[in-house]
C-alpha cells in the first residue's frame, strides 16, 4: 500500500464514512475447564461459542447513529449519521475459551484496497477485563469468580490494536435469539465524533450483540458524557449497526492483505498485550483522536504488505512507535480531561 493509498485510508477513517501465521489457531477447551463443567454448562458454553463464531464472515455493514434526547439546556440534537461499507470478519485465534475476530474493510472505487478495522476478543470466565477510564487511559479491573461465572468478556481494539473498551456479560439464548448484553461501561469517543467535535469526553455505553438470520447486529445504548467536574450526560444516542451476509465484493483484497501482514499484526498485538500485562493502568500521550499513532502503525503494515519492509523490521519500528505514544504516568481524570480540552482548543 503506497502513500496515495494511505492518504485514502486517512480520508476514510477521519471522515467517519465507514466508521482492526495468517491462519487462525483453533483448539478445544482445556481439559480441566471442560471436565469442571456440568452437562448443562457445557451445552451453554458451546452455544455461546457458536454465537461468537457466527459473527465471522463476509458482510455489507450499515452504521446508523441517532441522537434522541438532550440532557443539557441549549444543546441541539445533531443530525443522524448513516454510513456503510463492505467488510470481512475472520477468526484469527480460537483456543476454546478465547476467540479473536478481526474486521477488515474493503473500500475504494475501481481500485479496491483494505483497511484494517476493529478487533473483538472474547474470553470465557475472565479473571480481569480492560476498561476505559477517560482521557485516553485504561485500567485492568479484576473480575471475581462470581461475576465471571458463565460469562464472557469482550474487549474491543482499534485499527492499530490499541485498546478501546471492554465489558463482561452473559450470552442468552432465549426466544430463538442468541444475544450478549453487558452492563454499561465507558468507552472513548467514536472516530465520527472525535474528529468533528469537542463538547464531550466519553461514552457510557451498553453494547449488545445479537445473531440474526441475515448475519448479526450490534446495538448500542449510549450516553455522551461531559467529564469536566461531576459527570454529566450531554445527550442520549441509539445505534444499530447491521452486518448482513454479502460476498459480492472483492473479499480477496482483505484476505490477501491479512495473509501478508498477519505476522506483523501478531507482533503488534503482543506488544499491546505486554503493556497491558505489565501495567495495571496505562494510557496514550495523545489526547483526542490518536491519528499520529494509528497512521504510523498502518503505514508500517502497508510497507509489509507491498514488500518494501521485512516483517521483523516493521515490527521493531512499530514497537518504537507504540512506546512513543504510550505512558504509565497517568494523572487524575480531571487532569487528563483538562489536557484533552486544551488539545481540542488547539485543534
Amino acid at each position: 500500500m503506497g502513500i496515495m493509498d494511505h492518504n485514502a485510508v486517512r480520508g476514510v477513517l477521519l471522515a467517519g464514512a465507514i466508521i482492526l501465521g495468517g491462519c487462525a489457531t483453533v483448539d478445544t477447551p482445556a481439559a480441566s475447564s471442560a471436565s469442571a463443567m456440568s452437562g448443562q454448562e457445557q451445552k451453554k458454553f458451546e452455544q455461546d461459542r457458536q454465537a461468537i463464531l457466527a459473527m465471522a464472515g463476509d458482510y455489507h455493514v450499515t452504521f446508523d447513529f441517532i441522537e434522541t434526547v438532550s440532557f443539557v439546556e441549549g444543546y441541539d440534537l445533531k443530525d443522524r449519521k448513516l454510513s456503510g461499507g463492505n467488510e470481512i470478519v475472520r477468526v484469527i485465534e480460537d483456543t476454546g475459551d478465547f476467540i479473536s475476530l478481526q474486521h477488515i474493510l474493503v473500500v475504494g472505487g475501481d481500485q479496491k484496497f483494505p483497511i484494517k478495522h476493529w478487533r473483538q476478543d472474547w474470553r470465557y470466565e475472565p479473571d480481569s477485563v480492560l476498561v476505559f477510564i477517560g482521557g485516553n487511559a485504561w485500567e485492568t479491573r479484576p473480575v471475581s469468580a462470581g461475576e465471571a461465572a458463565g460469562k464472557w468478556s469482550q474487549t474491543v481494539y482499534q485499527v492499530d490494536d490499541a485498546p478501546r473498551y471492554g465489558a463482561v456479560g452473559a450470552w442468552a439464548h432465549e426466544n430463538g435469539v442468541s444475544a450478549w448484553t453487558p452492563p454499561h461501561e465507558w468507552r472513548p469517543l467514536p472516530r465520527r465524533d472525535a474528529t468533528t467535535r469537542d463538547d464531550y469526553h466519553a461514552v457510557d455505553a451498553v453494547n449488545r450483540h445479537a445473531i440474526t438470520p441475515f448475519g448479526w447486529v450490534h446495538e448500542q445504548d449510549n450516553s455522551k458524557l461531559v467529564l469536566s467536574g461531576d459527570p454529566q450526560a450531554l445527550v442520549h444516542e441509539v445505534a444499530v449497526n447491521t452486518y448482513k451476509h454479502y460476498d459480492d465484493f472483492e473479499t480477496d483484497v482483505g484476505d490477501d492483505y491479512w495473509a501478508e501482514t498477519a505476522d506483523f499484526w501478531a507482533e503488534v498485538r503482543a506488544e499491546w498485550a505486554r503493556i497491558e500485562a505489565e501495567n495495571p493502568v496505562f494510557g496514550l500521550t495523545i489526547q483526542g483522536e490518536p491519528e499520529a499513532l494509528y497512521m504510523e502503525v498502518l503505514e508500517l503494515a502497508g510497507a509489509v504488505n507491498d514488500g518494501t519492509k521485512e516483517t521483523a523490521v516493521a515490527a521493531e519500528e512499530a514497537r518504537a512507535v507504540i512506546a512513543k505514544y504510550t505512558t504509565t504516568e497517568i494523572g487524575s481524570l480531571a487532569e487528563r480531561i483538562a489536557e484533552a480540552d486544551a488539545a481540542g482548543e488547539e485543534d
